[in-house]
């Protein structure tokens, strides 16, 4: 596997740290374009991107806004529509890199909110969408009074850094796969802001609300013992979208499914299912 590294300029004139792989010897059969999660960043892919290029896969992940090593306040999210463009802003850079090679959007958790808005709302040119553990909503519900003040705090204070209360036990178990707890890498966080909590909340129930505009194939992941974001909007969002829909719940997953035992299983499912999307395309 090759790797190399970029930036690109994002919205609010904020740069963009991007990374990608690339199978060794061969032109890749396709490209994956990874959105991650809340407080984490694009390296965490690196073993998912070493089976995809096994597969004949490239990759490329970039930091979000905020993240990693991306410029922007920690853990802040201006608007949903910012997120988007720095998508396709990334998007567009890796087309002119790999040129008529077919792009497929993958998205975790709130990158998942992020990759099914910006199919929903912008329509890229991309042969599929992957979600896993979608944050369309919570697996809890705050609490009102807390909900509310959040939202008072939103207005007066939208970038006030607040905690996420993210227990690490509840993102994945320890497995085969060797995934260091998100402690032990400072590139993580567990903070937010109430601008981005609101931003993504909202685009969540939007994205529920017109699921059925979706204009391409979507295969979908849930753990059904996920205690960060809702199996059953997930399940909501399969249901509305019938066959278009792969929906693949996993029974005692927890949130970071490619992380968490069983993990090699399913990366296989997601490659497998998109090396089946590739071949009818071709054929």
């Amino acid at each position: 596997m090759l790797r190399e590294e970029w930036q690109v300029l994002g919205t609010e004139a904020k740069r963009l740290y991007v990374r990608e792989w690339l199978p060794e010897g061969q032109q890749p059969r396709a490209l994956v374009q990874i959105v991650h999660g809340h407080g984490e960043h694009g390296e965490r892919y690196r073993y998912a991107a070493e089976r995809m290029t096994e597969a004949g896969l490239a990759v490329v992940a970039h930091d979000l806004q905020g993240h990693g090593r991306s410029e922007g306040k920690r853990g802040h999210m201006s608007a949903m529509d910012a997120a988007i463009d720095d998508v396709l802003r990334v998007m567009e850079e890796a087309r002119e890199r790999h040129a008529d090679t077919p792009v497929l959007l993958y998205g975790h958790s709130m990158g998942g909110n992020i990759a099914l808005n910006c199919a929903l709302r912008r329509k890229p040119d991309i042969a599929a969408l992957i979600l896993t553990s979608p944050w369309l909503k919570l697996a809890f519900n705050p609490p009102a009074i807390k909900e509310w003040v959040g939202k008072g705090v939103a207005r007066l204070l939208p970038t006030l850094p607040m905690s996420t209360g993210l227990k690490p036990e509840d993102l994945f178990r320890a497995s085969e796969l060797g995934i260091p707890p998100i402690g032990e890498d400072p590139l993580n966080h567990t903070t937010i802001t109430p601008r981005a909590y609101l931003e993504v909340q909202s685009a969540g129930e939007w994205a529920l609300r017109n699921a059925t505009e979706l204009h391409v194939p979507l295969l979908l992941l849930h753990g059904d013992c996920d205690r960060i974001t809702s199996f059953e909007a997930s399940r909501r969002l399969a249901s509305a979208l019938g066959e278009r829909c792969d929906w693949k719940p996993k029974e005692g997953g927890l949130h970071e499914l490619h992380n968490d035992i069983g993990g090699k299983e399913t990366l296989s499912v997601i490659i497998d299912w998109i090396c089946q999307r590739l071949s009818l395309l071709t054929n």
